[in-house]
């Protein structure tokens, strides 16, 4: 299929139709076109028909029909024995699933911020632990996870060696950013397509493909087994792809297809194998090199006092620049609050130990809001245990 073929089958939830044949009008104003991977009619649910349009290429008619909710009709969100099936079968695919809050997009556990962990959670005795950390591909935990509480289904991506494209729709009156390069987009699929043709590329849409609640896409793709670690991007900013588009790698998740939030439904637009990121999106992604480090001179005492200290400085930054992937974040957290116990007990100056922990992870790929945000976190959950070296 041709990037205009992909293009004009992506307003139409992900399924794909042919831009040469009549579009599936949910509205009923017309049904034609057959679904193109397996050459049957396409199968709607009856309250799709009442709340999407957004199958119609055309803008009049989806201004005659706008895409917006029925309030009318009943909440469409799975039950709690569907919504495991689905967190199993994410599994099943060697994917890291975690519990979102019903119809919600945000994760379930842990129910506070870093800053804010006290050790109460059962998860939180050796050190805050975020989500990611929680996510599980074990199915007798995921069984346990959903047997009662309808969880929505969240895709840890770095743990599951993805990197999703997040293709969004523009929110109505949402204009393009001064200097955009792509005023006319209307979409994220637009984006990318126009992205595609500077780079000399093909559409990359063989792959497995999400529709989102909005009407957005997602394509999860293999992240790359060499090269640096790829993380979050988000529109234009730093080495990001564009407006209206995102991606999620590493410290970020994805929904996964069988949830639902605010009663609109994740469902799968392409069930195909998870193709290899392109390397020309690779290299588009890469974080920017590091610029020349200088090196931290830290005070300490001498004699013992100041032995114990540099072993123990040095422990906490070799555990650091061990840490596996999707284990860094957590692993800087739990350094920082080794470090802040013993700057708040007087052993070592505040501002020392942030760069000390700052450099070691900038050296590990972690990017500069998460290395900030994690330290501060961790320095002041350290304050509030101060540890004292003996003399």
């Amino acid at each position: 299929m041709t990037g205009g073929h992909w293009i004009a089958a992506s307003k139409a939830l992900g399924r794909l139709v042919p831009a040469d044949l009549p579009y599936p009008h949910i509205c009923d104003r017309t049904v034609a076109a057959e679904d193109t991977l397996s050459g049957q009619p396409l199968q709607i649910k009856p309250w799709e028909k009442a709340r999407y349009c957004a199958a119609c290429g055309h803008d009049q008619h989806r201004k005659a029909h706008p895409s917006t909710p029925d309030t009318r009709r009943p909440n469409p969100m799975p039950d709690t024995a569907t919504l495991r099936d689905v967190a199993l079968a994410a599994a099943a695919r060697g994917w890291h699933a975690f519990p979102l809050r019903p119809d919600d997009k945000r994760p379930a556990f842990p129910d506070h911020q870093a800053a804010d962990c006290t050790g109460r959670d059962s998860w939180c005795r050796d050190g805050h632990t975020g989500w990611e950390q929680r996510a599980t591909v074990d199915p007798d935990r995921i069984r346990r996870g959903w047997a009662s509480t309808p969880y929505g289904v969240g895709i840890a991506c770095g743990p599951s060696g993805l990197v999703v494209v997040d293709l969004d729709v523009a929110k109505p009156g949402q204009t393009p950013p001064p200097g955009c390069p792509h005023p006319a987009a209307t979409d994220g699929v637009d984006v990318l397509a126009d992205l595609c043709a500077a780079a000399g590329q093909p559409v990359p849409t063989d792959t497995y493909a999400v529709t989102t609640g909005r009407g957005g896409v997602h394509l999860y793709f293999r992240h790359p087994a060499a090269g640096p670690t790829l993380r979050n991007t988000a529109g234009e900013r730093g080495n990001g792809l564009g407006w209206l588009v995102d991606t999620r790698a590493h410290g970020g998740y994805v929904v996964a297809a069988g949830s639902t939030v605010a009663g609109r439904p994740y469902t799968v637009g392409r069930d195909l194998p998870v193709a290899d990121l392109p390397a020309w999106l690779a290299e588009r992604l890469a974080p920017a090199p590091l610029p020349p480090q200088r090196p931290v001179v830290v005070d300490l005492p001498g004699g013992r006092a100041g032995a114990y200290l540099d072993a123990a400085i040095g422990r906490q930054l070799d555990h650091l620049r061990r840490a596996a992937e999707g284990e860094r974040n957590h692993t800087l957290y739990v350094s920082a609050v080794a470090l802040g116990q013993l700057a708040a007990g007087g052993a070592l100056p505040v501002d020392q130990a942030e760069a000390l922990l700052a450099e070691a992870a900038r050296s590990i790929g972690l990017s500069e809001f998460e290395i900030r945000r994690t330290i501060r976190s961790g320095m002041a959950a350290g304050a509030r245990r101060p540890r004292k070296v003996a003399a």
